[in-house]
């Protein structure tokens, strides 16, 4: 989950790196360091904190150089502190490393090379594996590339990696495994780093590194790449980015999150564009159309996902169930591949993920794909280890997201989902020629329905200053809204350390009912359409033991607003469509409840955006 940022070329690398690093944060934001290589030598600054704890520690005489390396951290072994920060030295103090993953057999081969001599000043698996290199390298006397690809083939584990020796200004070894990498190409340099944000400016040219591959960067020369095993050269596919700066800026909004928040409606139109052709009442997916036999002809779906993702298969469950007519089975990635799963030839397992490199997800659908299930992909990211290990799948198109929680990939995924159900039932003939074009118009408005939602939030806001100090909180939905009852409350704990929890609605009075009284906000997700009476007696059963009541309603709604403290009107919708709306009044209380606790929204503590370690 850490950031890498790599520069090599004739402009100076210090603002590259340290702009790219800002722009990875996201990653993983417990430490921050820097290496640069110049005429007078090695300069290295690191310390525990943010990118901006790092810039004032280099401040003043640190010097420029064309080459370089960073790094922001997401701590897996040692704490974050100063030694634990990348980038990490050899012994010798010739090479310097950065290292996004896990090695899991690093303690024994630490334990070898502490028996031949060599000593270690941190904690961690990184500086063991930069160790290491250097053992075989002056051992062996041979090449780093040669080096590398010897050590790397007697790790277990994950890695994206970036090393240099001092003795050696003019190249970089990188290499990759489970981990993201990708090298931007630009004329006479070259740019390394976790994802193509930091050198937008500088090239739109990047190679994305396939597992097990590795590249010499190398100053006046062409990209090479290899294979890490057998040391057969690759020939690169140089991929054209798509991606503008300005997607990546805050736009003048005072965090990524409320921005990404109020671009759900152009994030779901962009989804949907050129693929939802309501006025003619069709449905056009390439990904799915290339494997329409096996969705139509499929035994069941096994959607598999990690956080909010999982949340979106929650969603998606309710809509292929009732719409498609076929079994679903919704899992986290975690637990599906460690609990010896039947799968067979029949199934169809849709991996979601916004980054497409969650690595449980990953090796989810990898065991999967082994046992010959045809694996269907939805990712945010083009290019992205997910969106090249599936057979088929669909982008979300909603855009870089920044903010560490996700909101608009949520919809997004949601709104892909519906789409893919949508086209399995019409194909299966399940719907009527009306009842599919109805299906079509609705989602087709769902984004004017959220622009005209998010003109004003003024509820939102007063609720949030009411119980911004509130120690619990408890999300009831039913049916379509139990999934976003979770997701409203994971958005809740993980952005303002609030304790929240989501239940299906009728499910509180097993148990959590005990919780409730006069101290205790309970948020209803409770629209016209679906469940309405039930939900209803719900409620009353909170205000019976004096609960306080925050309801998510269609507009008008006049029932509940006589039942409940505090009411949120939504645009109403159908209900296989109504997650897609309700969900951002949740995200929005999440986001003004944090803001007003003065926490740090785009960056929530021990968290990071894309999780690529287990």
């Amino acid at each position: 989950m850490c950031g890498i940022v790599g520069y090599l070329g004739e402009r100076n690398a210090v603002p590259v790196i340290i702009n790219g690093l800002k722009r990875l944060e996201y990653r993983g934001y417990d430490s921050a360091g820097i290496a640069i290589l110049n005429g007078s030598g090695l300069k290295l600054a690191k310390c525990k904190g943010k990118v901006s704890d790092l810039e004032n520690k280099m401040a003043s005489g640190f010097g420029e150089g064309t080459m370089g390396i960073g790094h922001t951290r997401w701590a897996t072994h040692g704490v974050p502190n100063d030694l634990n920060a990348h980038p990490h030295k050899s012994s010798s103090g010739d090479l310097v490393l950065i290292h996004n993953g896990i090695i899991e057999n690093y303690a024994s081969i630490k334990e070898a090379l502490i028996a031949r001599g060599c000593s270690f000043r941190s904690e961690t698996d990184t500086e063991v594996l930069v160790n290491l290199i250097e053992d075989i390298k002056d051992a062996e006397n041979i090449s780093l590339e040669k080096a590398v690809r010897a050590a790397l083939n007697q790790v277990i584990g994950a890695y994206a990696i970036a090393v240099f020796s001092v003795k050696n200004p003019d190249q970089i070894v990188v290499a990759k495994k489970g981990s993201p990498l990708v090298v931007g190409i630009g004329e006479d340099e070259f740019f390394i780093a976790s994802d193509a944000t930091p050198f937008l400016e500088y090239t739109k040219k990047a190679v994305y590194l396939e597992d097990d591959e590795m590249a010499v960067v190398q100053k006046g020369k062409e990209l090479k790449v290899r294979s890490i095993k057998s040391n057969k050269p690759i020939d690169p596919y140089v991929h054209q980015l798509k991606m503008d700066l300005e997607s990546i800026e805050k736009g003048g909004y005072p965090h990524f999150m409320l921005k990404e928040i109020y671009e759900q409606s152009k994030s779901i139109q962009d989804t949907l564009r050129g693929r939802l052709l309501a006025d003619k009442g069709m449905i056009k997916m390439s990904g799915v159309f290339d494997y329409h036999d096996k969705l139509l002809n499929a035994d069941r779906f096994i959607i598999i996902g990690c956080g909010t993702s999982w949340h979106a298969g929650l969603v998606a469950e309710y809509i292929f169930e009732d719409l498609a007519r076929v079994p679903v089975e919704v899992e986290y990635a975690s637990e599906f591949r460690y609990r010896n799963p039947i799968i067979t030839e029949k199934d169809v397992v849709i991996a979601i993920s916004q980054s497409g490199e969650t690595a449980d997800t990953l090796a989810a659908l990898k065991l999967a794909k082994e046992k010959g299930a045809t694996i269907f992909g939805i990712c945010n990211v083009v290019g992205s280890s997910i969106a090249r290990e599936t057979h088929a799948g669909a982008y979300t198109h909603a855009g870089p997201e920044i903010g560490v929680a996700s909101t608009k990939a949520f919809t997004a995924q949601v709104a892909v989902l519906s789409l893919i159900a949508l086209d399995i039932a019409n194909n299966k003939g399940l719907l009527s020629k009306t009842q599919f074009r109805q299906y079509l118009s609705e989602l087709d408005a769902i984004p004017a329905k959220i622009e005209k939602m998010l003109e004003s939030d003024a509820q939102t806001r007063y609720i949030s200053e009411l119980y911004k100090n509130a120690h619990n909180f408890l999300y009831l939905g039913r049916g379509y809204n139990f999934p976003v009852a979770l997701e409203g409350a994971l958005k809740l704990k993980e952005i303002s350390y609030i304790h929240a929890e989501g239940y299906p609605a009728a499910e509180m009075k097993h148990g959590p009912i005990a919780l409730i009284d006069e101290n205790m906000p309970v948020v209803v997700i409770a629209p016209k359409s679906g469940q309405y009476e039930k939900i209803v007696s719900n409620i009353q059963e909170v205000k019976a033991r004096n609960g306080k009541v925050i309801a998510v309603v269609s507009n008008g709604d006049s029932e509940i607003a006589q039942l409940a403290d505090h009411v949120i009107e939504v645009e109403d919708t159908l209900e296989v469509f109504s997650p897609l709306i309700t969900t951002i009044p949740l995200q929005l209380l999440s986001y003004h409840i944090a803001v007003m606790r003065g926490c740090n929204v785009d960056q929530p503590r021990n968290l990071a955006k894309s999780v690529t370690v287990e």
